[in-house]
């Protein structure tokens, strides 16, 4: 089936069976059935079958997964058996904090660059990385072949950031400020908003006045 009729749903569910597949891995457990995936993911086994399903057939009746083999699967899905540079814009709090973060993974998809436009953060060390100036974004996207951004700037200046990644030529972006994006329809954007994550969550919270018991008679 063509990617553009996967729903984004079931995309955002592979790097959850990636990161169990990986622990089973390390582990040294060879074969695992969607029964199991979907008891230790709290998913449905049917709708882990069907979103395997949707890029072949991976699995054996009767014995379940090959461990190794659908983790080779699912990260070529994914694009992660190629290097995937990201561009990080906004050297604050936040976007050292993911640049610390980044040190560590084992990966082919690294933040490789990091921009701020505050002139006392250019130059800057975060690990490896040195801060630049936005100046130099275009120029670095194109000799590193950066495909993604990530943006950590205030919510004022997170348009302004989008348009010159797009176009510096970068694809897709994670948007961390707390404003929607305006870009053209050839370019995906994801959101990581705490505050709405967290606004929502308050809904599940239980009414306190439930908690308190009886009123005094």
């Amino acid at each position: 089936m063509k990617s553009d009729k996967i729903s984004e749903a079931v995309v955002r569910r592979l790097p959850v069976y990636l990161r169990f597949l990986n622990d089973l891995q390390k582990r040294e457990i060879l074969t695992v059935s969607s029964q199991e995936l979907g008891q230790k993911l709290d998913l449905n086994p049917a709708q882990i079958r069907k979103d395997l399903a949707y890029f072949g057939d991976f699995g054996r009746k009767g014995i379940g997964y090959d461990v190794t083999y659908l983790i080779e699967k699912i990260r070529h899905i994914l694009k992660l058996d190629q290097q995937l540079n990201v561009a990080l814009v906004g050297a604050g709090n936040l976007g050292h904090a993911l640049s610390n973060y980044n040190a560590y993974l084992k990966d082919t998809m690294k933040i490789t660059a990091i921009f701020d436009s505050y002139a006392p953060k250019v130059g800057r060390k975060i690990n490896s990385l040195t801060v630049q100036p936005m100046e130099e974004l275009g120029q670095t996207v194109r000799e590193q072949g950066i495909r993604i951004g990530i943006i950590t700037v205030p919510d004022s200046e997170a348009q302004n950031v989008a348009d010159i990644l797009i176009e510096s030529g970068i694809e897709a972006i994670l948007n961390f400020a707390p404003v929607i994006l305006k870009t053209p329809s050839n370019i995906r954007v994801h959101a990581a908003d705490f505050t709405t994550d967290l606004q929502s969550l308050a809904y599940y919270l239980k009414d306190g006045k439930e908690e308190t018991g009886n009123e005094e008679q």
